[in-house]
């Protein structure tokens, strides 16, 4: 493709921050059997050539905002898209996208990857704003530019647009939130807040009765940070209380620790261990 003149349209006046216009893209497939309108045009379809649509604009205008899609409509054998631009750098950016070749690469693209087209098939576009064709002007873009302005929307967004937008918008699932700032001597566990207060004998009696077999696994993952249960220590409480059983060795051994660390023997400690050990389901 020749290369486009692009300088008139880095120099701008102060009216820029009001333009808007319209224009109309019409979309097509050079296979009959994948036909964007059809793919449209059935329901089960319909949402999944929106979206492409929408990436489509996204990495052509490089992002969401000057620019909005008024309506989809039969223009067969092509899909139109009304477009609407509320300022005028997205809409240039828009042009020269579409006029290198650059907006017919994005579309064939998320088509292929989204609508499962087959490889080889070949995205055909053309550009309308009112009465006039722009691809038969796209090595002038301030033409382009004034064609699109002069031609103003006589309609609000579709219903049905707006739909998909909240489609879309909801299969991305909630924005994040900001992380949650503590209280002092509080931690966060499964989503919610505990006070990180000292390990008691109740916690001990809770402890023995639930852990079972698994006491020894939460005793190493404790004596990282512990001098209390390093070396033999654990070995040597299984041995000595080896007669009383799997309760006794693990109420023993939450009471070592506590005895140990005191007033440091954290309900947030024994908690990062049984997590550290995959207990905490």
């Amino acid at each position: 493709m020749d290369s486009i003149d692009t300088k008139k349209l880095n120099v701008r006046n102060g009216n820029d921050a009001a333009f808007s216009g319209c224009a109309v893209l019409f979309l097509g497939c050079s296979s009959p059997a994948h036909n964007l309108l059809s793919l449209y045009k059935d329901e089960q379809g319909k949402f999944s050539v929106f979206k492409v649509l929408k990436l489509t604009l996204i990495d052509s205008v490089g992002g969401l905002e000057g620019y909005e899609i008024l309506k989809l409509h039969d223009a067969d054998p092509f899909l139109g898209v009304e477009l609407k631009f509320m300022a005028m750098p997205p809409c240039q950016r828009f042009l020269e996208s579409y006029a290198c070749g650059l907006l017919a690469q994005f579309l064939s693209q998320h088509a292929s990857r989204l609508l499962t087209l087959p490889d080889g098939v070949v995205m055909e576009t053309q550009l309308k704003a009112g009465i006039h064709t722009l691809d038969q002007s796209l090595q002038d873009l301030e033409i382009c530019l004034e064609h699109i302005g002069q031609s103003q929307p006589v309609r609000l967004r579709d219903d049905e647009v707006s739909q998909l937008e909240q489609q879309l918008q909801n299969s991305y699932g909630p924005p994040s939130q900001p992380p949650q700032e503590l209280p002092r001597n509080c931690f966060l566990f499964q989503k919610r807040v505990f006070d990180d207060r000292p390990l008691t004998s109740a916690d001990q009696q809770r402890f023995a009765a639930h852990v079972g077999r698994d006491w020894k696994r939460v005793g190493r993952a404790l004596q990282k940070n512990c001098r209390a249960l390093k070396g033999p220590a654990i070995d040597n409480l299984a041995y000595e209380y080896e007669r009383e059983g799997l309760y006794e060795q693990a109420y023993q051994l939450l009471g070592r620790f506590i005895q140990s660390e005191g007033r440091s023997a954290k309900l947030s400690r024994l908690i990062s261990a049984l997590e550290e050990t995959k207990l905490t389901n």
